[in-house]
């Protein structure tokens, strides 16, 4: 059967016997119809997330199709429980992008999955559409402050940075020009669109403390320079209160169900190559406020999400976790090995033993983190027993803990193995994690101490822009912001062709945006996008609904 006809065969529970799983009083939520719900921030007890354990699940260096981190987070989070650990997974909202475009939906697989998928991953409970409002507003009172003549600040528009954003791979509206059609119109001027992924609100939410955390953090949104060369910031429109207003309801968490009963928060969606990768501090404080174990997730390979997972958001909210999933399939080590694509299901030890390289690099980031880690090999009908031992071994001679896990066909039963690795981990673990760099470094040396230590490059090299902007970066006072590097997912090096464990290559960095609100750089490297194009063949070629409401093809 598909995900969806799996998902449909759920007899849902009614979300008030899932807020009850977690000790919450039914009058403290916020209902989104039966199945959906909104939980308060007064729910967070910081003393419990001190004593509460996390756990991240990251992965190798992906195939395009993803290699299941969601999946394997929401089975991990079943088998906890079946092991008497109240646990909580944490994910991030899906976008529309992905859900449309090559990978399709966001709420896992089989019978390891989030319900209910078709509202999770279509709208939910319009978080993104907020962010998105909120976001395209102040976009607006950029180019109608840059019109006025009576209320004006006197902006440059030649340097306004700001874009604005949708939620939808649409690869016409990267580069656009805004306010043609005479005076009345607007100053014509370049700019474009990004994803509301890459949104700089979208990263404020997912770091901000509270509501009064995330309205100074919009305040303090970098816009562009005067005339006289003086910065503007958002507070300088006065408009960060009323982007406050429009998030009132986006800014808390999202509550739902796993197949098997138990509580799921989601919230939050930045992307892990052009953002943070990690869902919303305020979620996963919820989550560790309300259960023993929270089993969270961060986009794509351990170089990206994890990464900024443990640089960036850890080090931001004061959380260090006690144990790393190393998600695994043999296809994508078999991609990685030289295997094409198209032969990724048909058994290949050799190339298998090939793409070990790139689990391995994975696994010394990890473990360069002071962190335990566990290969979790996410377990496909097409791997043959010989690959799934070839990967045992290599964990035997490495001295890492596998598991095999069955989550996709069993759910939390197939994670029982991989569950009691993760409670040995977490109760052997007796201290923080150390990060890649420290704040307080120069911004060049945080650039490459990432791109040496976990990326695995030589140096690194700057473009011209690059360059100007590491001086704007220390005219603002800047410098000791961490670093968010945008970089593909395909590859450890910023080449995607680079599969494998590449080595001496040298990471360019072409560009670094400004997210002083959200507090940190982004560092682009390559040819990198923050607005993605659909494939020849989109997802939503295979998305249809009945006169029933029946929606058909998600996946």
């Amino acid at each position: 059967m598909t995900d969806q006809d799996i998902a449909k065969e759920v007899e849902l529970k009614h979300i008030n016997s899932i807020a009850e799983k977690l000790g919450l009083d039914p009058n403290d939520l916020e209902l989104y119809g039966k199945y959906k719900a909104k939980l308060p921030h007064s729910i967070i007890d910081m003393d419990k997330v001190q004593q509460s354990n996390l756990v991240l699940v990251t992965a190798i260096s992906p195939t395009p199709a993803g290699e299941g981190k969601t999946t394997m987070s929401i089975g991990l989070s079943e088998g906890l429980n079946q092991l008497g650990k109240q646990t909580t997974v944490v994910l991030r909202e899906p976008s529309l992008g992905p859900v449309f475009g090559i990978k399709g939906g966001a709420t896992g697989g089989g019978y390891s999955q989030v319900l209910p998928m078709e509202d999770i991953n279509l709208h939910f409970t319009g978080d993104f559409s907020a962010i998105e409002k909120a976001h395209n507003l102040l976009s607006a009172v950029i180019d109608n402050n840059i019109q006025s003549k009576t209320n004006s600040l006197g902006i440059d528009a030649r340097t306004v940075t700001w874009k604005r954003v949708m939620d939808m791979n649409d690869r016409a509206l990267r580069n656009i020009i805004v306010g043609l059609g005479g005076t009345t119109s607007g100053v014509p001027r370049e700019t474009g669109f990004d994803i509301t992924a890459a949104s700089e609100i979208m990263a404020i939410l997912c770091l901000a403390d509270d509501m009064e955390d995330l309205k100074k953090r919009l305040g303090s949104i970098f816009i562009g320079y005067t005339f006289g060369k003086e910065p503007v910031y958002a507070r300088d429109l006065k408009v960060e209160g009323a982007m406050a207003a429009l998030l009132k309801e986006a800014v808390k968490p999202n509550l739902v169900q796993t197949i098997e009963g138990n509580p799921a928060i989601i919230h939050g969606g930045p992307f892990a190559n052009i953002a943070q990768g990690t869902n919303s501090v305020i979620a996963t404080r919820m989550g560790m406020s309300l259960s023993d174990y929270t089993v969270t997730e961060a986009g794509f390979g351990a170089d990206l999400g994890a990464e900024k997972f443990l640089d960036i958001k850890c080090q931001s909210a004061g959380l260090s976790p006690k144990a790393v999933v190393i998600t695994t399939t043999i296809r994508a080590l078999k991609y990685h090995g030289g295997a094409d694509l198209k032969e990724l299901t048909t058994p290949n030890v050799e190339a298998l033993r090939n793409g070990l390289p790139n689990l391995e690099k994975h696994l010394e980031n990890v473990q360069g983190f002071g962190i335990e880690p566990i290969i979790s090999i996410n377990r496909f009908v097409s791997d043959s027993d010989d690959e799934i031992a070839l990967i045992q071994e290599f964990a035997q001679n490495k001295g890492v803990r596998v598991a095999l896990a069955e989550v996709w066909a069993k759910g939390g039963k197939g994670a029982l193995e991989l569950a009691q690795h993760v409670v040995e981990v977490v109760e052997a673990c007796d201290k923080k994690f150390t990060p890649t760099y420290m704040w307080d470094m120069s911004v060049t040396d945080k650039i490459e101490a990432i791109a040496k230590k976990i990326y695995g490059a030589d140096g690194v090299e700057y473009s011209a822009l690059a360059k100007k902007n590491l001086r704007t970066i220390a005219d603002l006072g800047l410098e000791k912001l961490p670093v968010c590097v945008a970089k593909t997912q395909k590859s450890l090096s910023d080449n995607p062709k680079l599969i494998g464990r590449p080595k001496g290559f040298t990471i360019t960095i072409r560009e670094i945006e400004i997210a002083a609100g959200a507090g940190f750089l982004v560092p682009i490297s390559g040819n990198m996008m923050r607005m993605p194009g659909l494939p020849a063949h989109p997802a939503s070629e295979n998305i249809s609904i009945d006169n029933e409401g029946n929606i058909t093809g998600l996946f």
